[in-house]
């Protein structure tokens, strides 16, 4: 049977959220955990390959692991991400492989194996956030978590309309997969302080034009105001370091 409208309002939730209150039905919405990886986030990877500091991105574990732990107590569907390639590479672009002329590109040997290529230590997931069983791990060859994968069928069958999205890098996977679920007719609600960048500019300006004209992509807003909403308590306040470890 159908819920009344009265269970679903009962059901709702809301996010004190820019540019105006974000409202959810846990049962509907999917946190999206996008790229937490060691290539991303660790010495040696793909990101350092590009010249970036990688320590910018370790700030975002707490946040995600508070929200990932809310999440499963509230028994929400959550999907984890990792970009990367074929050991082969038949699925990466030659000028993806070139392009920021890095000294260590896609498939070259670093310190966690082959970067960015499926199967190796990189290329999986900080431990600190490393999925359960039952936790669908989407496995994205672009920037977009829809392109060139079964994300949306997979939303789509279990009842999913609207998406917790945070991760890494703000300005480029994360709004893209905003921007491919936008227009694909899902809500989506970026976690602040859930995303990073290697450029702080960008992930402050990346924020501001998801939420710009009344939402035009979607919503923003704190992972405190995002946990008081599941009916969670924020977790407390302190740097949680990232494992560096070689051992899977």
């Amino acid at each position: 049977m159908d819920p009344t409208p009265e269970t679903s309002r009962a059901a709702q939730r809301a996010v004190d959220a820019q540019p105006y209150p974000f409202r959810f039905d846990r049962d509907a919405t999917a946190l999206v955990i996008i790229d937490m990886q060691r290539d991303f986030l660790l010495p040696g990877g793909f990101g350092e390959s590009l010249g970036n500091d990688v320590s910018l991105l370790q700030r975002v574990v707490g946040p995600v692991r508070a929200l990932l732990g809310a999440a499963r107590a509230a028994g929400m569907t959550i999907v984890h991400t990792r970009e990367g390639h074929r050991p082969d590479l038949a699925d990466c672009p030659p000028s993806k492989r070139a392009r920021g002329n890095p000294a260590t590109t896609i498939g070259d040997h670093g310190p966690n194996g082959r970067i960015l290529i499926r199967g190796e230590l990189g290329h999986d997931i900080v431990d600190e956030l490393a999925p359960l069983p039952g936790e669908p791990i989407l496995d994205k060859p672009g920037k977009g978590a829809f392109y060139a994968t079964d994300l949306e069928p997979m939303l789509r069958h279990r009842g999913i309309t609207h998406l917790l999205v945070t991760g890494v890098t703000t300005e480029v996977c994360v709004h893209t997969t905003v921007r491919e679920a936008n227009d694909r007719g899902f809500e989506c609600l970026v976690v602040e302080d859930a995303c990073g960048s290697y450029f702080p500019e960008f992930h402050e300006v990346a924020l501001r034009m998801i939420r710009a004209q009344g939402g035009i992509f979607g919503w923003t807003a704190p992972s405190g105001a995002v946990l008081a909403a599941l009916g969670d308590r924020p977790a407390p306040a302190g740097p949680l370091s990232v494992t560096t470890t070689n051992e899977v």
